[in-house]
């Protein structure tokens, strides 16, 4: 009995040890190759990193950090297992799965996640709800049903934020994310507006007083409907630049009831540049663009005018201290209408002083810059700007303010730097 239960413990030795040495072998196995590439492929597209400053915009800047990180290192499959399941909650997909290939080098491999979406999704999102202190609440809703490369959007919108008047109403697009090839994507979007204006600007009586102001800037009456039609194919030229083109079919009508229906129907452009760059220790990001609208009298407008924007920005990260400078320009030749004017004093631009205050109507020519630093969820900002009409002479204005931001969440307090007294504007929401 005694020789039988040393026999017995001898076979649990033996098949522990033999067990150790197989999940000993197996580790020793991955860590013997180095990560040489990853590749994280979906449905109609596919996004290589080979080296740690790639990065692929239709993953997460934080995610897309760790999948970088694995490059250079030895091949560990339990930190597989664990991005595979980010990225499947990430993308909400169906399934992910990963596999090793064989790399360019001996004892180099490349990891491929294979990202399965579901067939159809749906996802609501909020792009925009805020509230600022002389502007009151603006907020929009988006539902968006996915199939495949196709999305199917339908959203609600009431925005006193960007524009001089407040615009209520509906918005319906269609995406088709590529079209043919992942560097072409295709959109149709239809909107439908009710206007309201702001004491500063109603037209009865206020607005008749501005009535030799508005001819004087070239713009058009205010309206109380407009409706826009905007086909647009962008395609991506090479990794940081894409060229958008399209056209805008916009109407518009007049606040008297009888009054006829306007139309600014324009060709549009946008050529948009995106970089990043990264060492061991900074992370510098680089955006720039340029956009053109040109309403033309090819198009059937009824009015005839060019709107030019440019915008640089740069974002220096190095750890949790992140430096912005943002800059801002535009100008618009011919006769526009209000809602293609330009407007300081909101949510983003000389936060602190109200757009109403500054010019009720907005501007044909604008320059705007901001500088703002934060540290963990903490941020200052110095804002300075300028908008006017052709002829006139322009009033550089700066405000300052402070708040917290965690992610697309901010409260904010700012103040307009000016003599007199101190009247400080609160904000608090999120705008994309």
């Amino acid at each position: 009995m005694c020789g039988m239960k040393y026999a017995w413990l001898g076979c649990l030795l033996l098949g522990g040890l033999l067990s150790a040495g197989t999940q000993d072998s197996e580790f020793n196995v991955n860590s013997r190759y180095t990560v040489e590439a990853v590749v994280v492929a979906g449905d109609g597209w596919t996004a290589t990193v080979a080296s740690v400053g790639d990065r692929n915009e239709k993953i997460s800047s934080g995610l897309g950090k760790e999948i970088a990180a694995l490059i250079g290192e030895k091949l560990n499959p339990s930190v597989l297992d664990d991005l595979a399941r980010r990225l499947r909650r990430e993308f909400h997909a169906r399934t992910v799965e990963h596999r090793v290939l064989r790399g360019k080098s001996p004892d180099y491999v490349q990891v491929v996640f294979d990202v399965k979406l579901r067939p159809t999704r749906f996802d609501v999102t909020v792009p925009k709800f805020l509230y600022n202190g002389k502007q009151g609440w603006s907020g929009a809703v988006d539902g968006t049903a996915t199939v495949k490369n196709n999305g199917f959007t339908l959203g609600l919108v009431s925005d006193g934020d960007e524009l001089a008047e407040r615009y209520t109403g509906l918005v319906a697009r269609y995406e088709n994310t590529r079209l043919g090839s992942d560097n072409v994507h295709l959109r149709f979007q239809f909107e439908t507006y009710h206007e309201q204006w702001n004491g500063n600007t109603d037209p009865l009586p206020a607005l008749e007083t501005h009535a030799v102001a508005l001819a004087s800037a070239d713009t058009a009456s205010v309206y109380r409907t407009r409706q826009n039609f905007e086909p647009e194919v962008t395609f991506v030229l090479a990794k940081p630049l894409t060229l958008s083109v399209g056209a805008s079919f916009e109407r518009f009508q007049d606040q008297s009831p009888d009054a006829a229906t306007e139309s600014a129907n324009s060709l549009i452009s946008t050529l948009r540049y995106h970089r990043r760059i990264e060492d061991s220790e900074n992370q510098h990001d680089l955006d720039a663009g340029y956009n053109l609208r040109a309403a033309t009298r090819l198009l059937g407008s009824d009015l005839v005018y060019a709107r030019h924007r440019w915008e640089f920005r740069y974002m220096l990260t190095r750890g949790k201290s992140v430096v912005i400078d943002d800059a801002t320009g535009g100008i618009i030749t011919g006769r526009a209408p209000l809602f293609e004017r330009f407007v300081l004093g909101n949510s983003s631009t000389l936060r602190g002083w109200n757009k109403y205050e500054i010019d009720p109507l907005g501007g044909n020519r604008m320059v705007h810059n901001t500088v703002e630093y934060r540290y963990g969820v903490f941020e200052i900002f110095y804002d300075s700007g300028a908008i006017w009409d052709r002829g006139d002479t322009a009033v550089l204005r700066h405000s300052i303010g402070a708040g917290l931001r965690q992610g697309l969440f901010s409260l904010a307090v700012a103040f307009p730097v000016r003599d007199g007294h101190i009247d400080p504007i609160f904000m608090v929401g999120m705008n994309y």
